[in-house]
């Protein structure tokens, strides 16, 4: 007999039509890959835990369910899909919006067994040391823009050295002019919403990322 959270059932009922195959799909995979383990809602979506660590969580949004492995970076079942560097939503296989977007029931159970695994010899994923930030140097073209946007002039100084060079950086490595361009004009408008770079891939963003 299954150990389910119901907390858990109760988040997969209040999902969305197309969401709840889905996370009934994944959580009975896990069940049954990995029997002994205990179910909880942390941050508000489902989580699984074992040996006391966490080993995988879902969720679902208006359009799509995401899943994720705690320590991907460690698996060595590896794929494009499953690297935890690829920015397309906050899981490691993108939008999930069926159960055909997912990987097939045996390669998930490998996946499963080997973060399992990861668990079982207490593997723990290495923080890097923070880097050095340089002196930040903002382009005279990026002041110019700046300055035709008050709110955004505001809002750029609040922000960390790291997050402003983040930008910076994003409208550097335009390898056109046109593309540069286009960086630039939306990174002016992001700015002024008071948002990083990167906020696409933020919790805290999520309902306006799922529009």
């Amino acid at each position: 007999m299954l150990k389910t959270n119901k907390d858990i059932d109760i988040y997969i009922e209040k999902s969305a039509t197309f969401a709840k195959p889905i996370l009934l799909h994944l959580r009975a995979l896990i069940h049954s890959t990995c029997p002994t383990v205990e179910e909880k809602i942390k941050w508000g979506f489902p989580h699984f835990d074992y040996k006391g660590q966490i080993m995988c969580s879902m969720a679902a949004f208006k359009k799509h369910c995401a899943l994720n492995f705690w320590k991907a970076s460690l698996m060595k079942n590896n794929t494009e899909e499953l690297n935890p560097k690829k920015e397309v939503a906050m899981g490691n296989f993108g939008k999930i919006k069926s159960i055909n977007d997912l990987p097939t029931n045996k390669e998930l159970k490998l996946l499963i067994a080997e973060a399992m695994q990861l668990n079982d010899t207490g593997s723990k994923i290495i923080k890097k040391k923070p880097e050095i930030i340089e002196a930040l140097e903002t382009p005279d073209y990026f002041i110019k823009a700046l300055k035709l946007n008050k709110k955004a002039a505001v809002e750029f100084e609040k922000f960390s050295t790291s997050n402003k060079k983040e930008y910076i950086n994003w409208i550097e490595e335009a390898k056109t002019e046109a593309t540069k361009i286009n960086r630039l004009e939306q990174s002016i408008i992001w700015i002024s919403e008071a948002k990083p770079r990167n906020w696409k891939y933020m919790t805290k963003y999520k309902s306006e990322n799922d529009k």
